[in-house]
């Protein structure tokens, strides 16, 4: 078996790589260290959480050893994604290079320029940067990249999926011809492979496993869901989330739980607060000091559930993470692969769970072709069901409902009935003197064709009128006739 002391690193760097625990490097580490000693390009390509970052620092901090760094000219260059990897990468240069006398410049947004400036003035061995910060101190005139001697690109995806591409090649061209690159990726996207042809001299490449695959100490896990109500989905996919972690008991003791969006984040976060969880979110439009702190909370212990978007999915080393929850199927397959990766890292056992709706089965098939098998299924946990009780109920309120019409129903019928007999049975005799009267006075004016022809346009509302005796006075008569026409 291969040792950290048979790759040809300085005493130095292996006096730190023992004092931080490790002996038996990783398959990547162990296949890019040595040809990055010898100076040669590296394009290495490994599922997340295997070490890639030890497989450039540590080779880089035993190269850099000799020389000194001069003011605004940096020795090396290290590009990352996000701020997060990029702080991270910096905390493993202090890890390893801390009996070795370097000097480093993290060049981060969020951070003051003047801070910044100050650090690369003094002259630096090891600059780490974001693409975007970067090119603003270029363009400042507060910094030369023509003193480069080794560049790397970390989480080269990532940097196509945030629209990097642009920014790199154009800083490739910064570089001198003659640098050195090492090139890192968890998956080879064609625009991707494009740069390490065009950028690359004859590298030596790296493939520990196949592109896109999950760590074998990570159990996959897939739970469907689908809401009662389109206005109450948001609300019972929280309470679905939570009966989910509370199902997990002891095991889980902590999780990194991943959304979509960054909206989604705070909603999930504020709802796991407000049912007494420990969580807290991180996002990109948080300040770069509450970010950092939150993360450092969440590496400590004071902080469990770590709601994120996936500015947390890519690199960040958090060794001890029992538990990823995709909240979201994510719209990237590749991002699936990233996410998961922050449990089982190092060889430790980790656990994934993720919620779909109908809505995302789409993006799950990606998913699954991307990773060439399909994700076990488990039961919806018991405690979800509690939300569709009150839904169960509903049902029994309404049949009383339905039963008490059906009793009302003849009780309307019966005085109906009675009631139609109590006209015909009103004869009186005193008015039959003034019966020709009303008739006489009707005939010349053709009463009973009016009628008629009210009548047909009454449905035979004639009866009515008889109804209401014929010993009414002519006046009445005419005036009524008059109104029907």
């Amino acid at each position: 078996m291969t040792k950290f002391s048979d790759l040809k690193l300085s005493p130095k760097v292996l006096k730190a790589v023992e004092e931080a625990g490790y002996e038996t490097p990783t398959p990547i580490q162990e296949g890019a260290i040595p040809p990055a000693l010898e100076g040669r390009d590296v394009l290495g390509i490994a599922q997340t959480g295997t070490g890639k970052t030890a497989s450039f620092t540590l080779p880089m901090i035993t190269l850099l050893a000799r020389g000194r760094a001069r003011a605004r000219m940096p020795r090396s260059l290290v590009l990352c994604p996000t701020r997060e990897l990029a702080a991270q990468v910096a905390e493993n240069f202090d890890t390893y290079a801390k009996h070795v006398k370097l000097t480093k410049a993290l060049l981060i947004g969020g951070v003051s320029f003047k801070e910044q400036d100050q650090l690369i003035d003094r002259g630096v061995d090891v600059l780490i940067a974001t693409p975007g910060r970067l090119l603003d101190h270029f363009e400042r005139g507060k910094l030369l990249l023509t003193g480069v001697q080794i560049m790397v690109v970390d989480e080269a995806d990532r940097m196509l999926d945030m629209g990097f591409i642009p920014d790199i090649e154009r800083i490739f061209g910064l570089v001198p011809f003659t640098r050195q690159t090492l090139f890192f990726s968890a998956t080879m996207a064609p625009e991707i492979e494009r740069i390490t042809n065009t950028f690359l001299s004859n590298p030596a490449r790296i493939e520990v496993a196949r592109q896109a695959t999950a760590s074998a100490t990570i159990e996959q896990k897939l739970v469907m869901f689908k809401p009662s109500r389109r206005d109450r989905a948001a609300s019972e996919k929280t309470a679905f989330l939570r009966a989910l972690i509370d199902g997990e008991g002891d095991a889980c003791t902590n999780a990194i739980i991943f959304c979509n969006r960054k909206t989604d984040v705070d909603i999930v976060a504020k709802s796991l607060q407000k049912h007494g969880y420990n969580a807290q979110p991180i996002h990109g439009d948080l300040e770069q000091s509450r970010r950092m702190e939150v993360l450092q909370g969440f590496r400590d212990g004071t902080i469990k559930f770590l709601c994120a978007s996936d500015v947390a999915a890519r690199g960040l080393d958090i060794p001890n993470v029992s538990h990823v929850i995709n909240y979201d199927v994510p719209g990237h397959a590749e991002d699936y692969i990233h996410r998961i990766g922050r449990t089982g890292r190092a060889g430790r056992k980790g656990k994934t769970l993720m919620i779909c709706e109908p809505r995302d089965e789409k993006n799950l098939d990606a998913v699954e072709r991307l990773i060439e098998g399909k994700i076990d299924r488990i039961d919806p946990p018991g405690q979800a069901s509690k939300s569709d009780a009150p839904r169960e109920e509903k049902p029994r309120e309404d049949k009383p409902r339905d039963e008490a019409p059906r009793e009302a129903k003849p009780k309307g019928r019966k005085p109906a009935a009675k009631a139609e007999p109590k006209p015909e049975a009103r004869p009186d005799p005193a008015p039959q003197p003034e019966t020709p009267q009303a008739p006489a006075a009707s005939e010349p004016r053709q009463s009973g064709s009016s009628r008629g022809s009210a009548s047909k346009r009454s449905g035979g509302r004639d009866k009515g009128v008889v109804g209401m005796g014929d010993h009414l006075p002519g006046f009445i008569a005419k005036s009524f006739e008059e109104r029907l026409d």
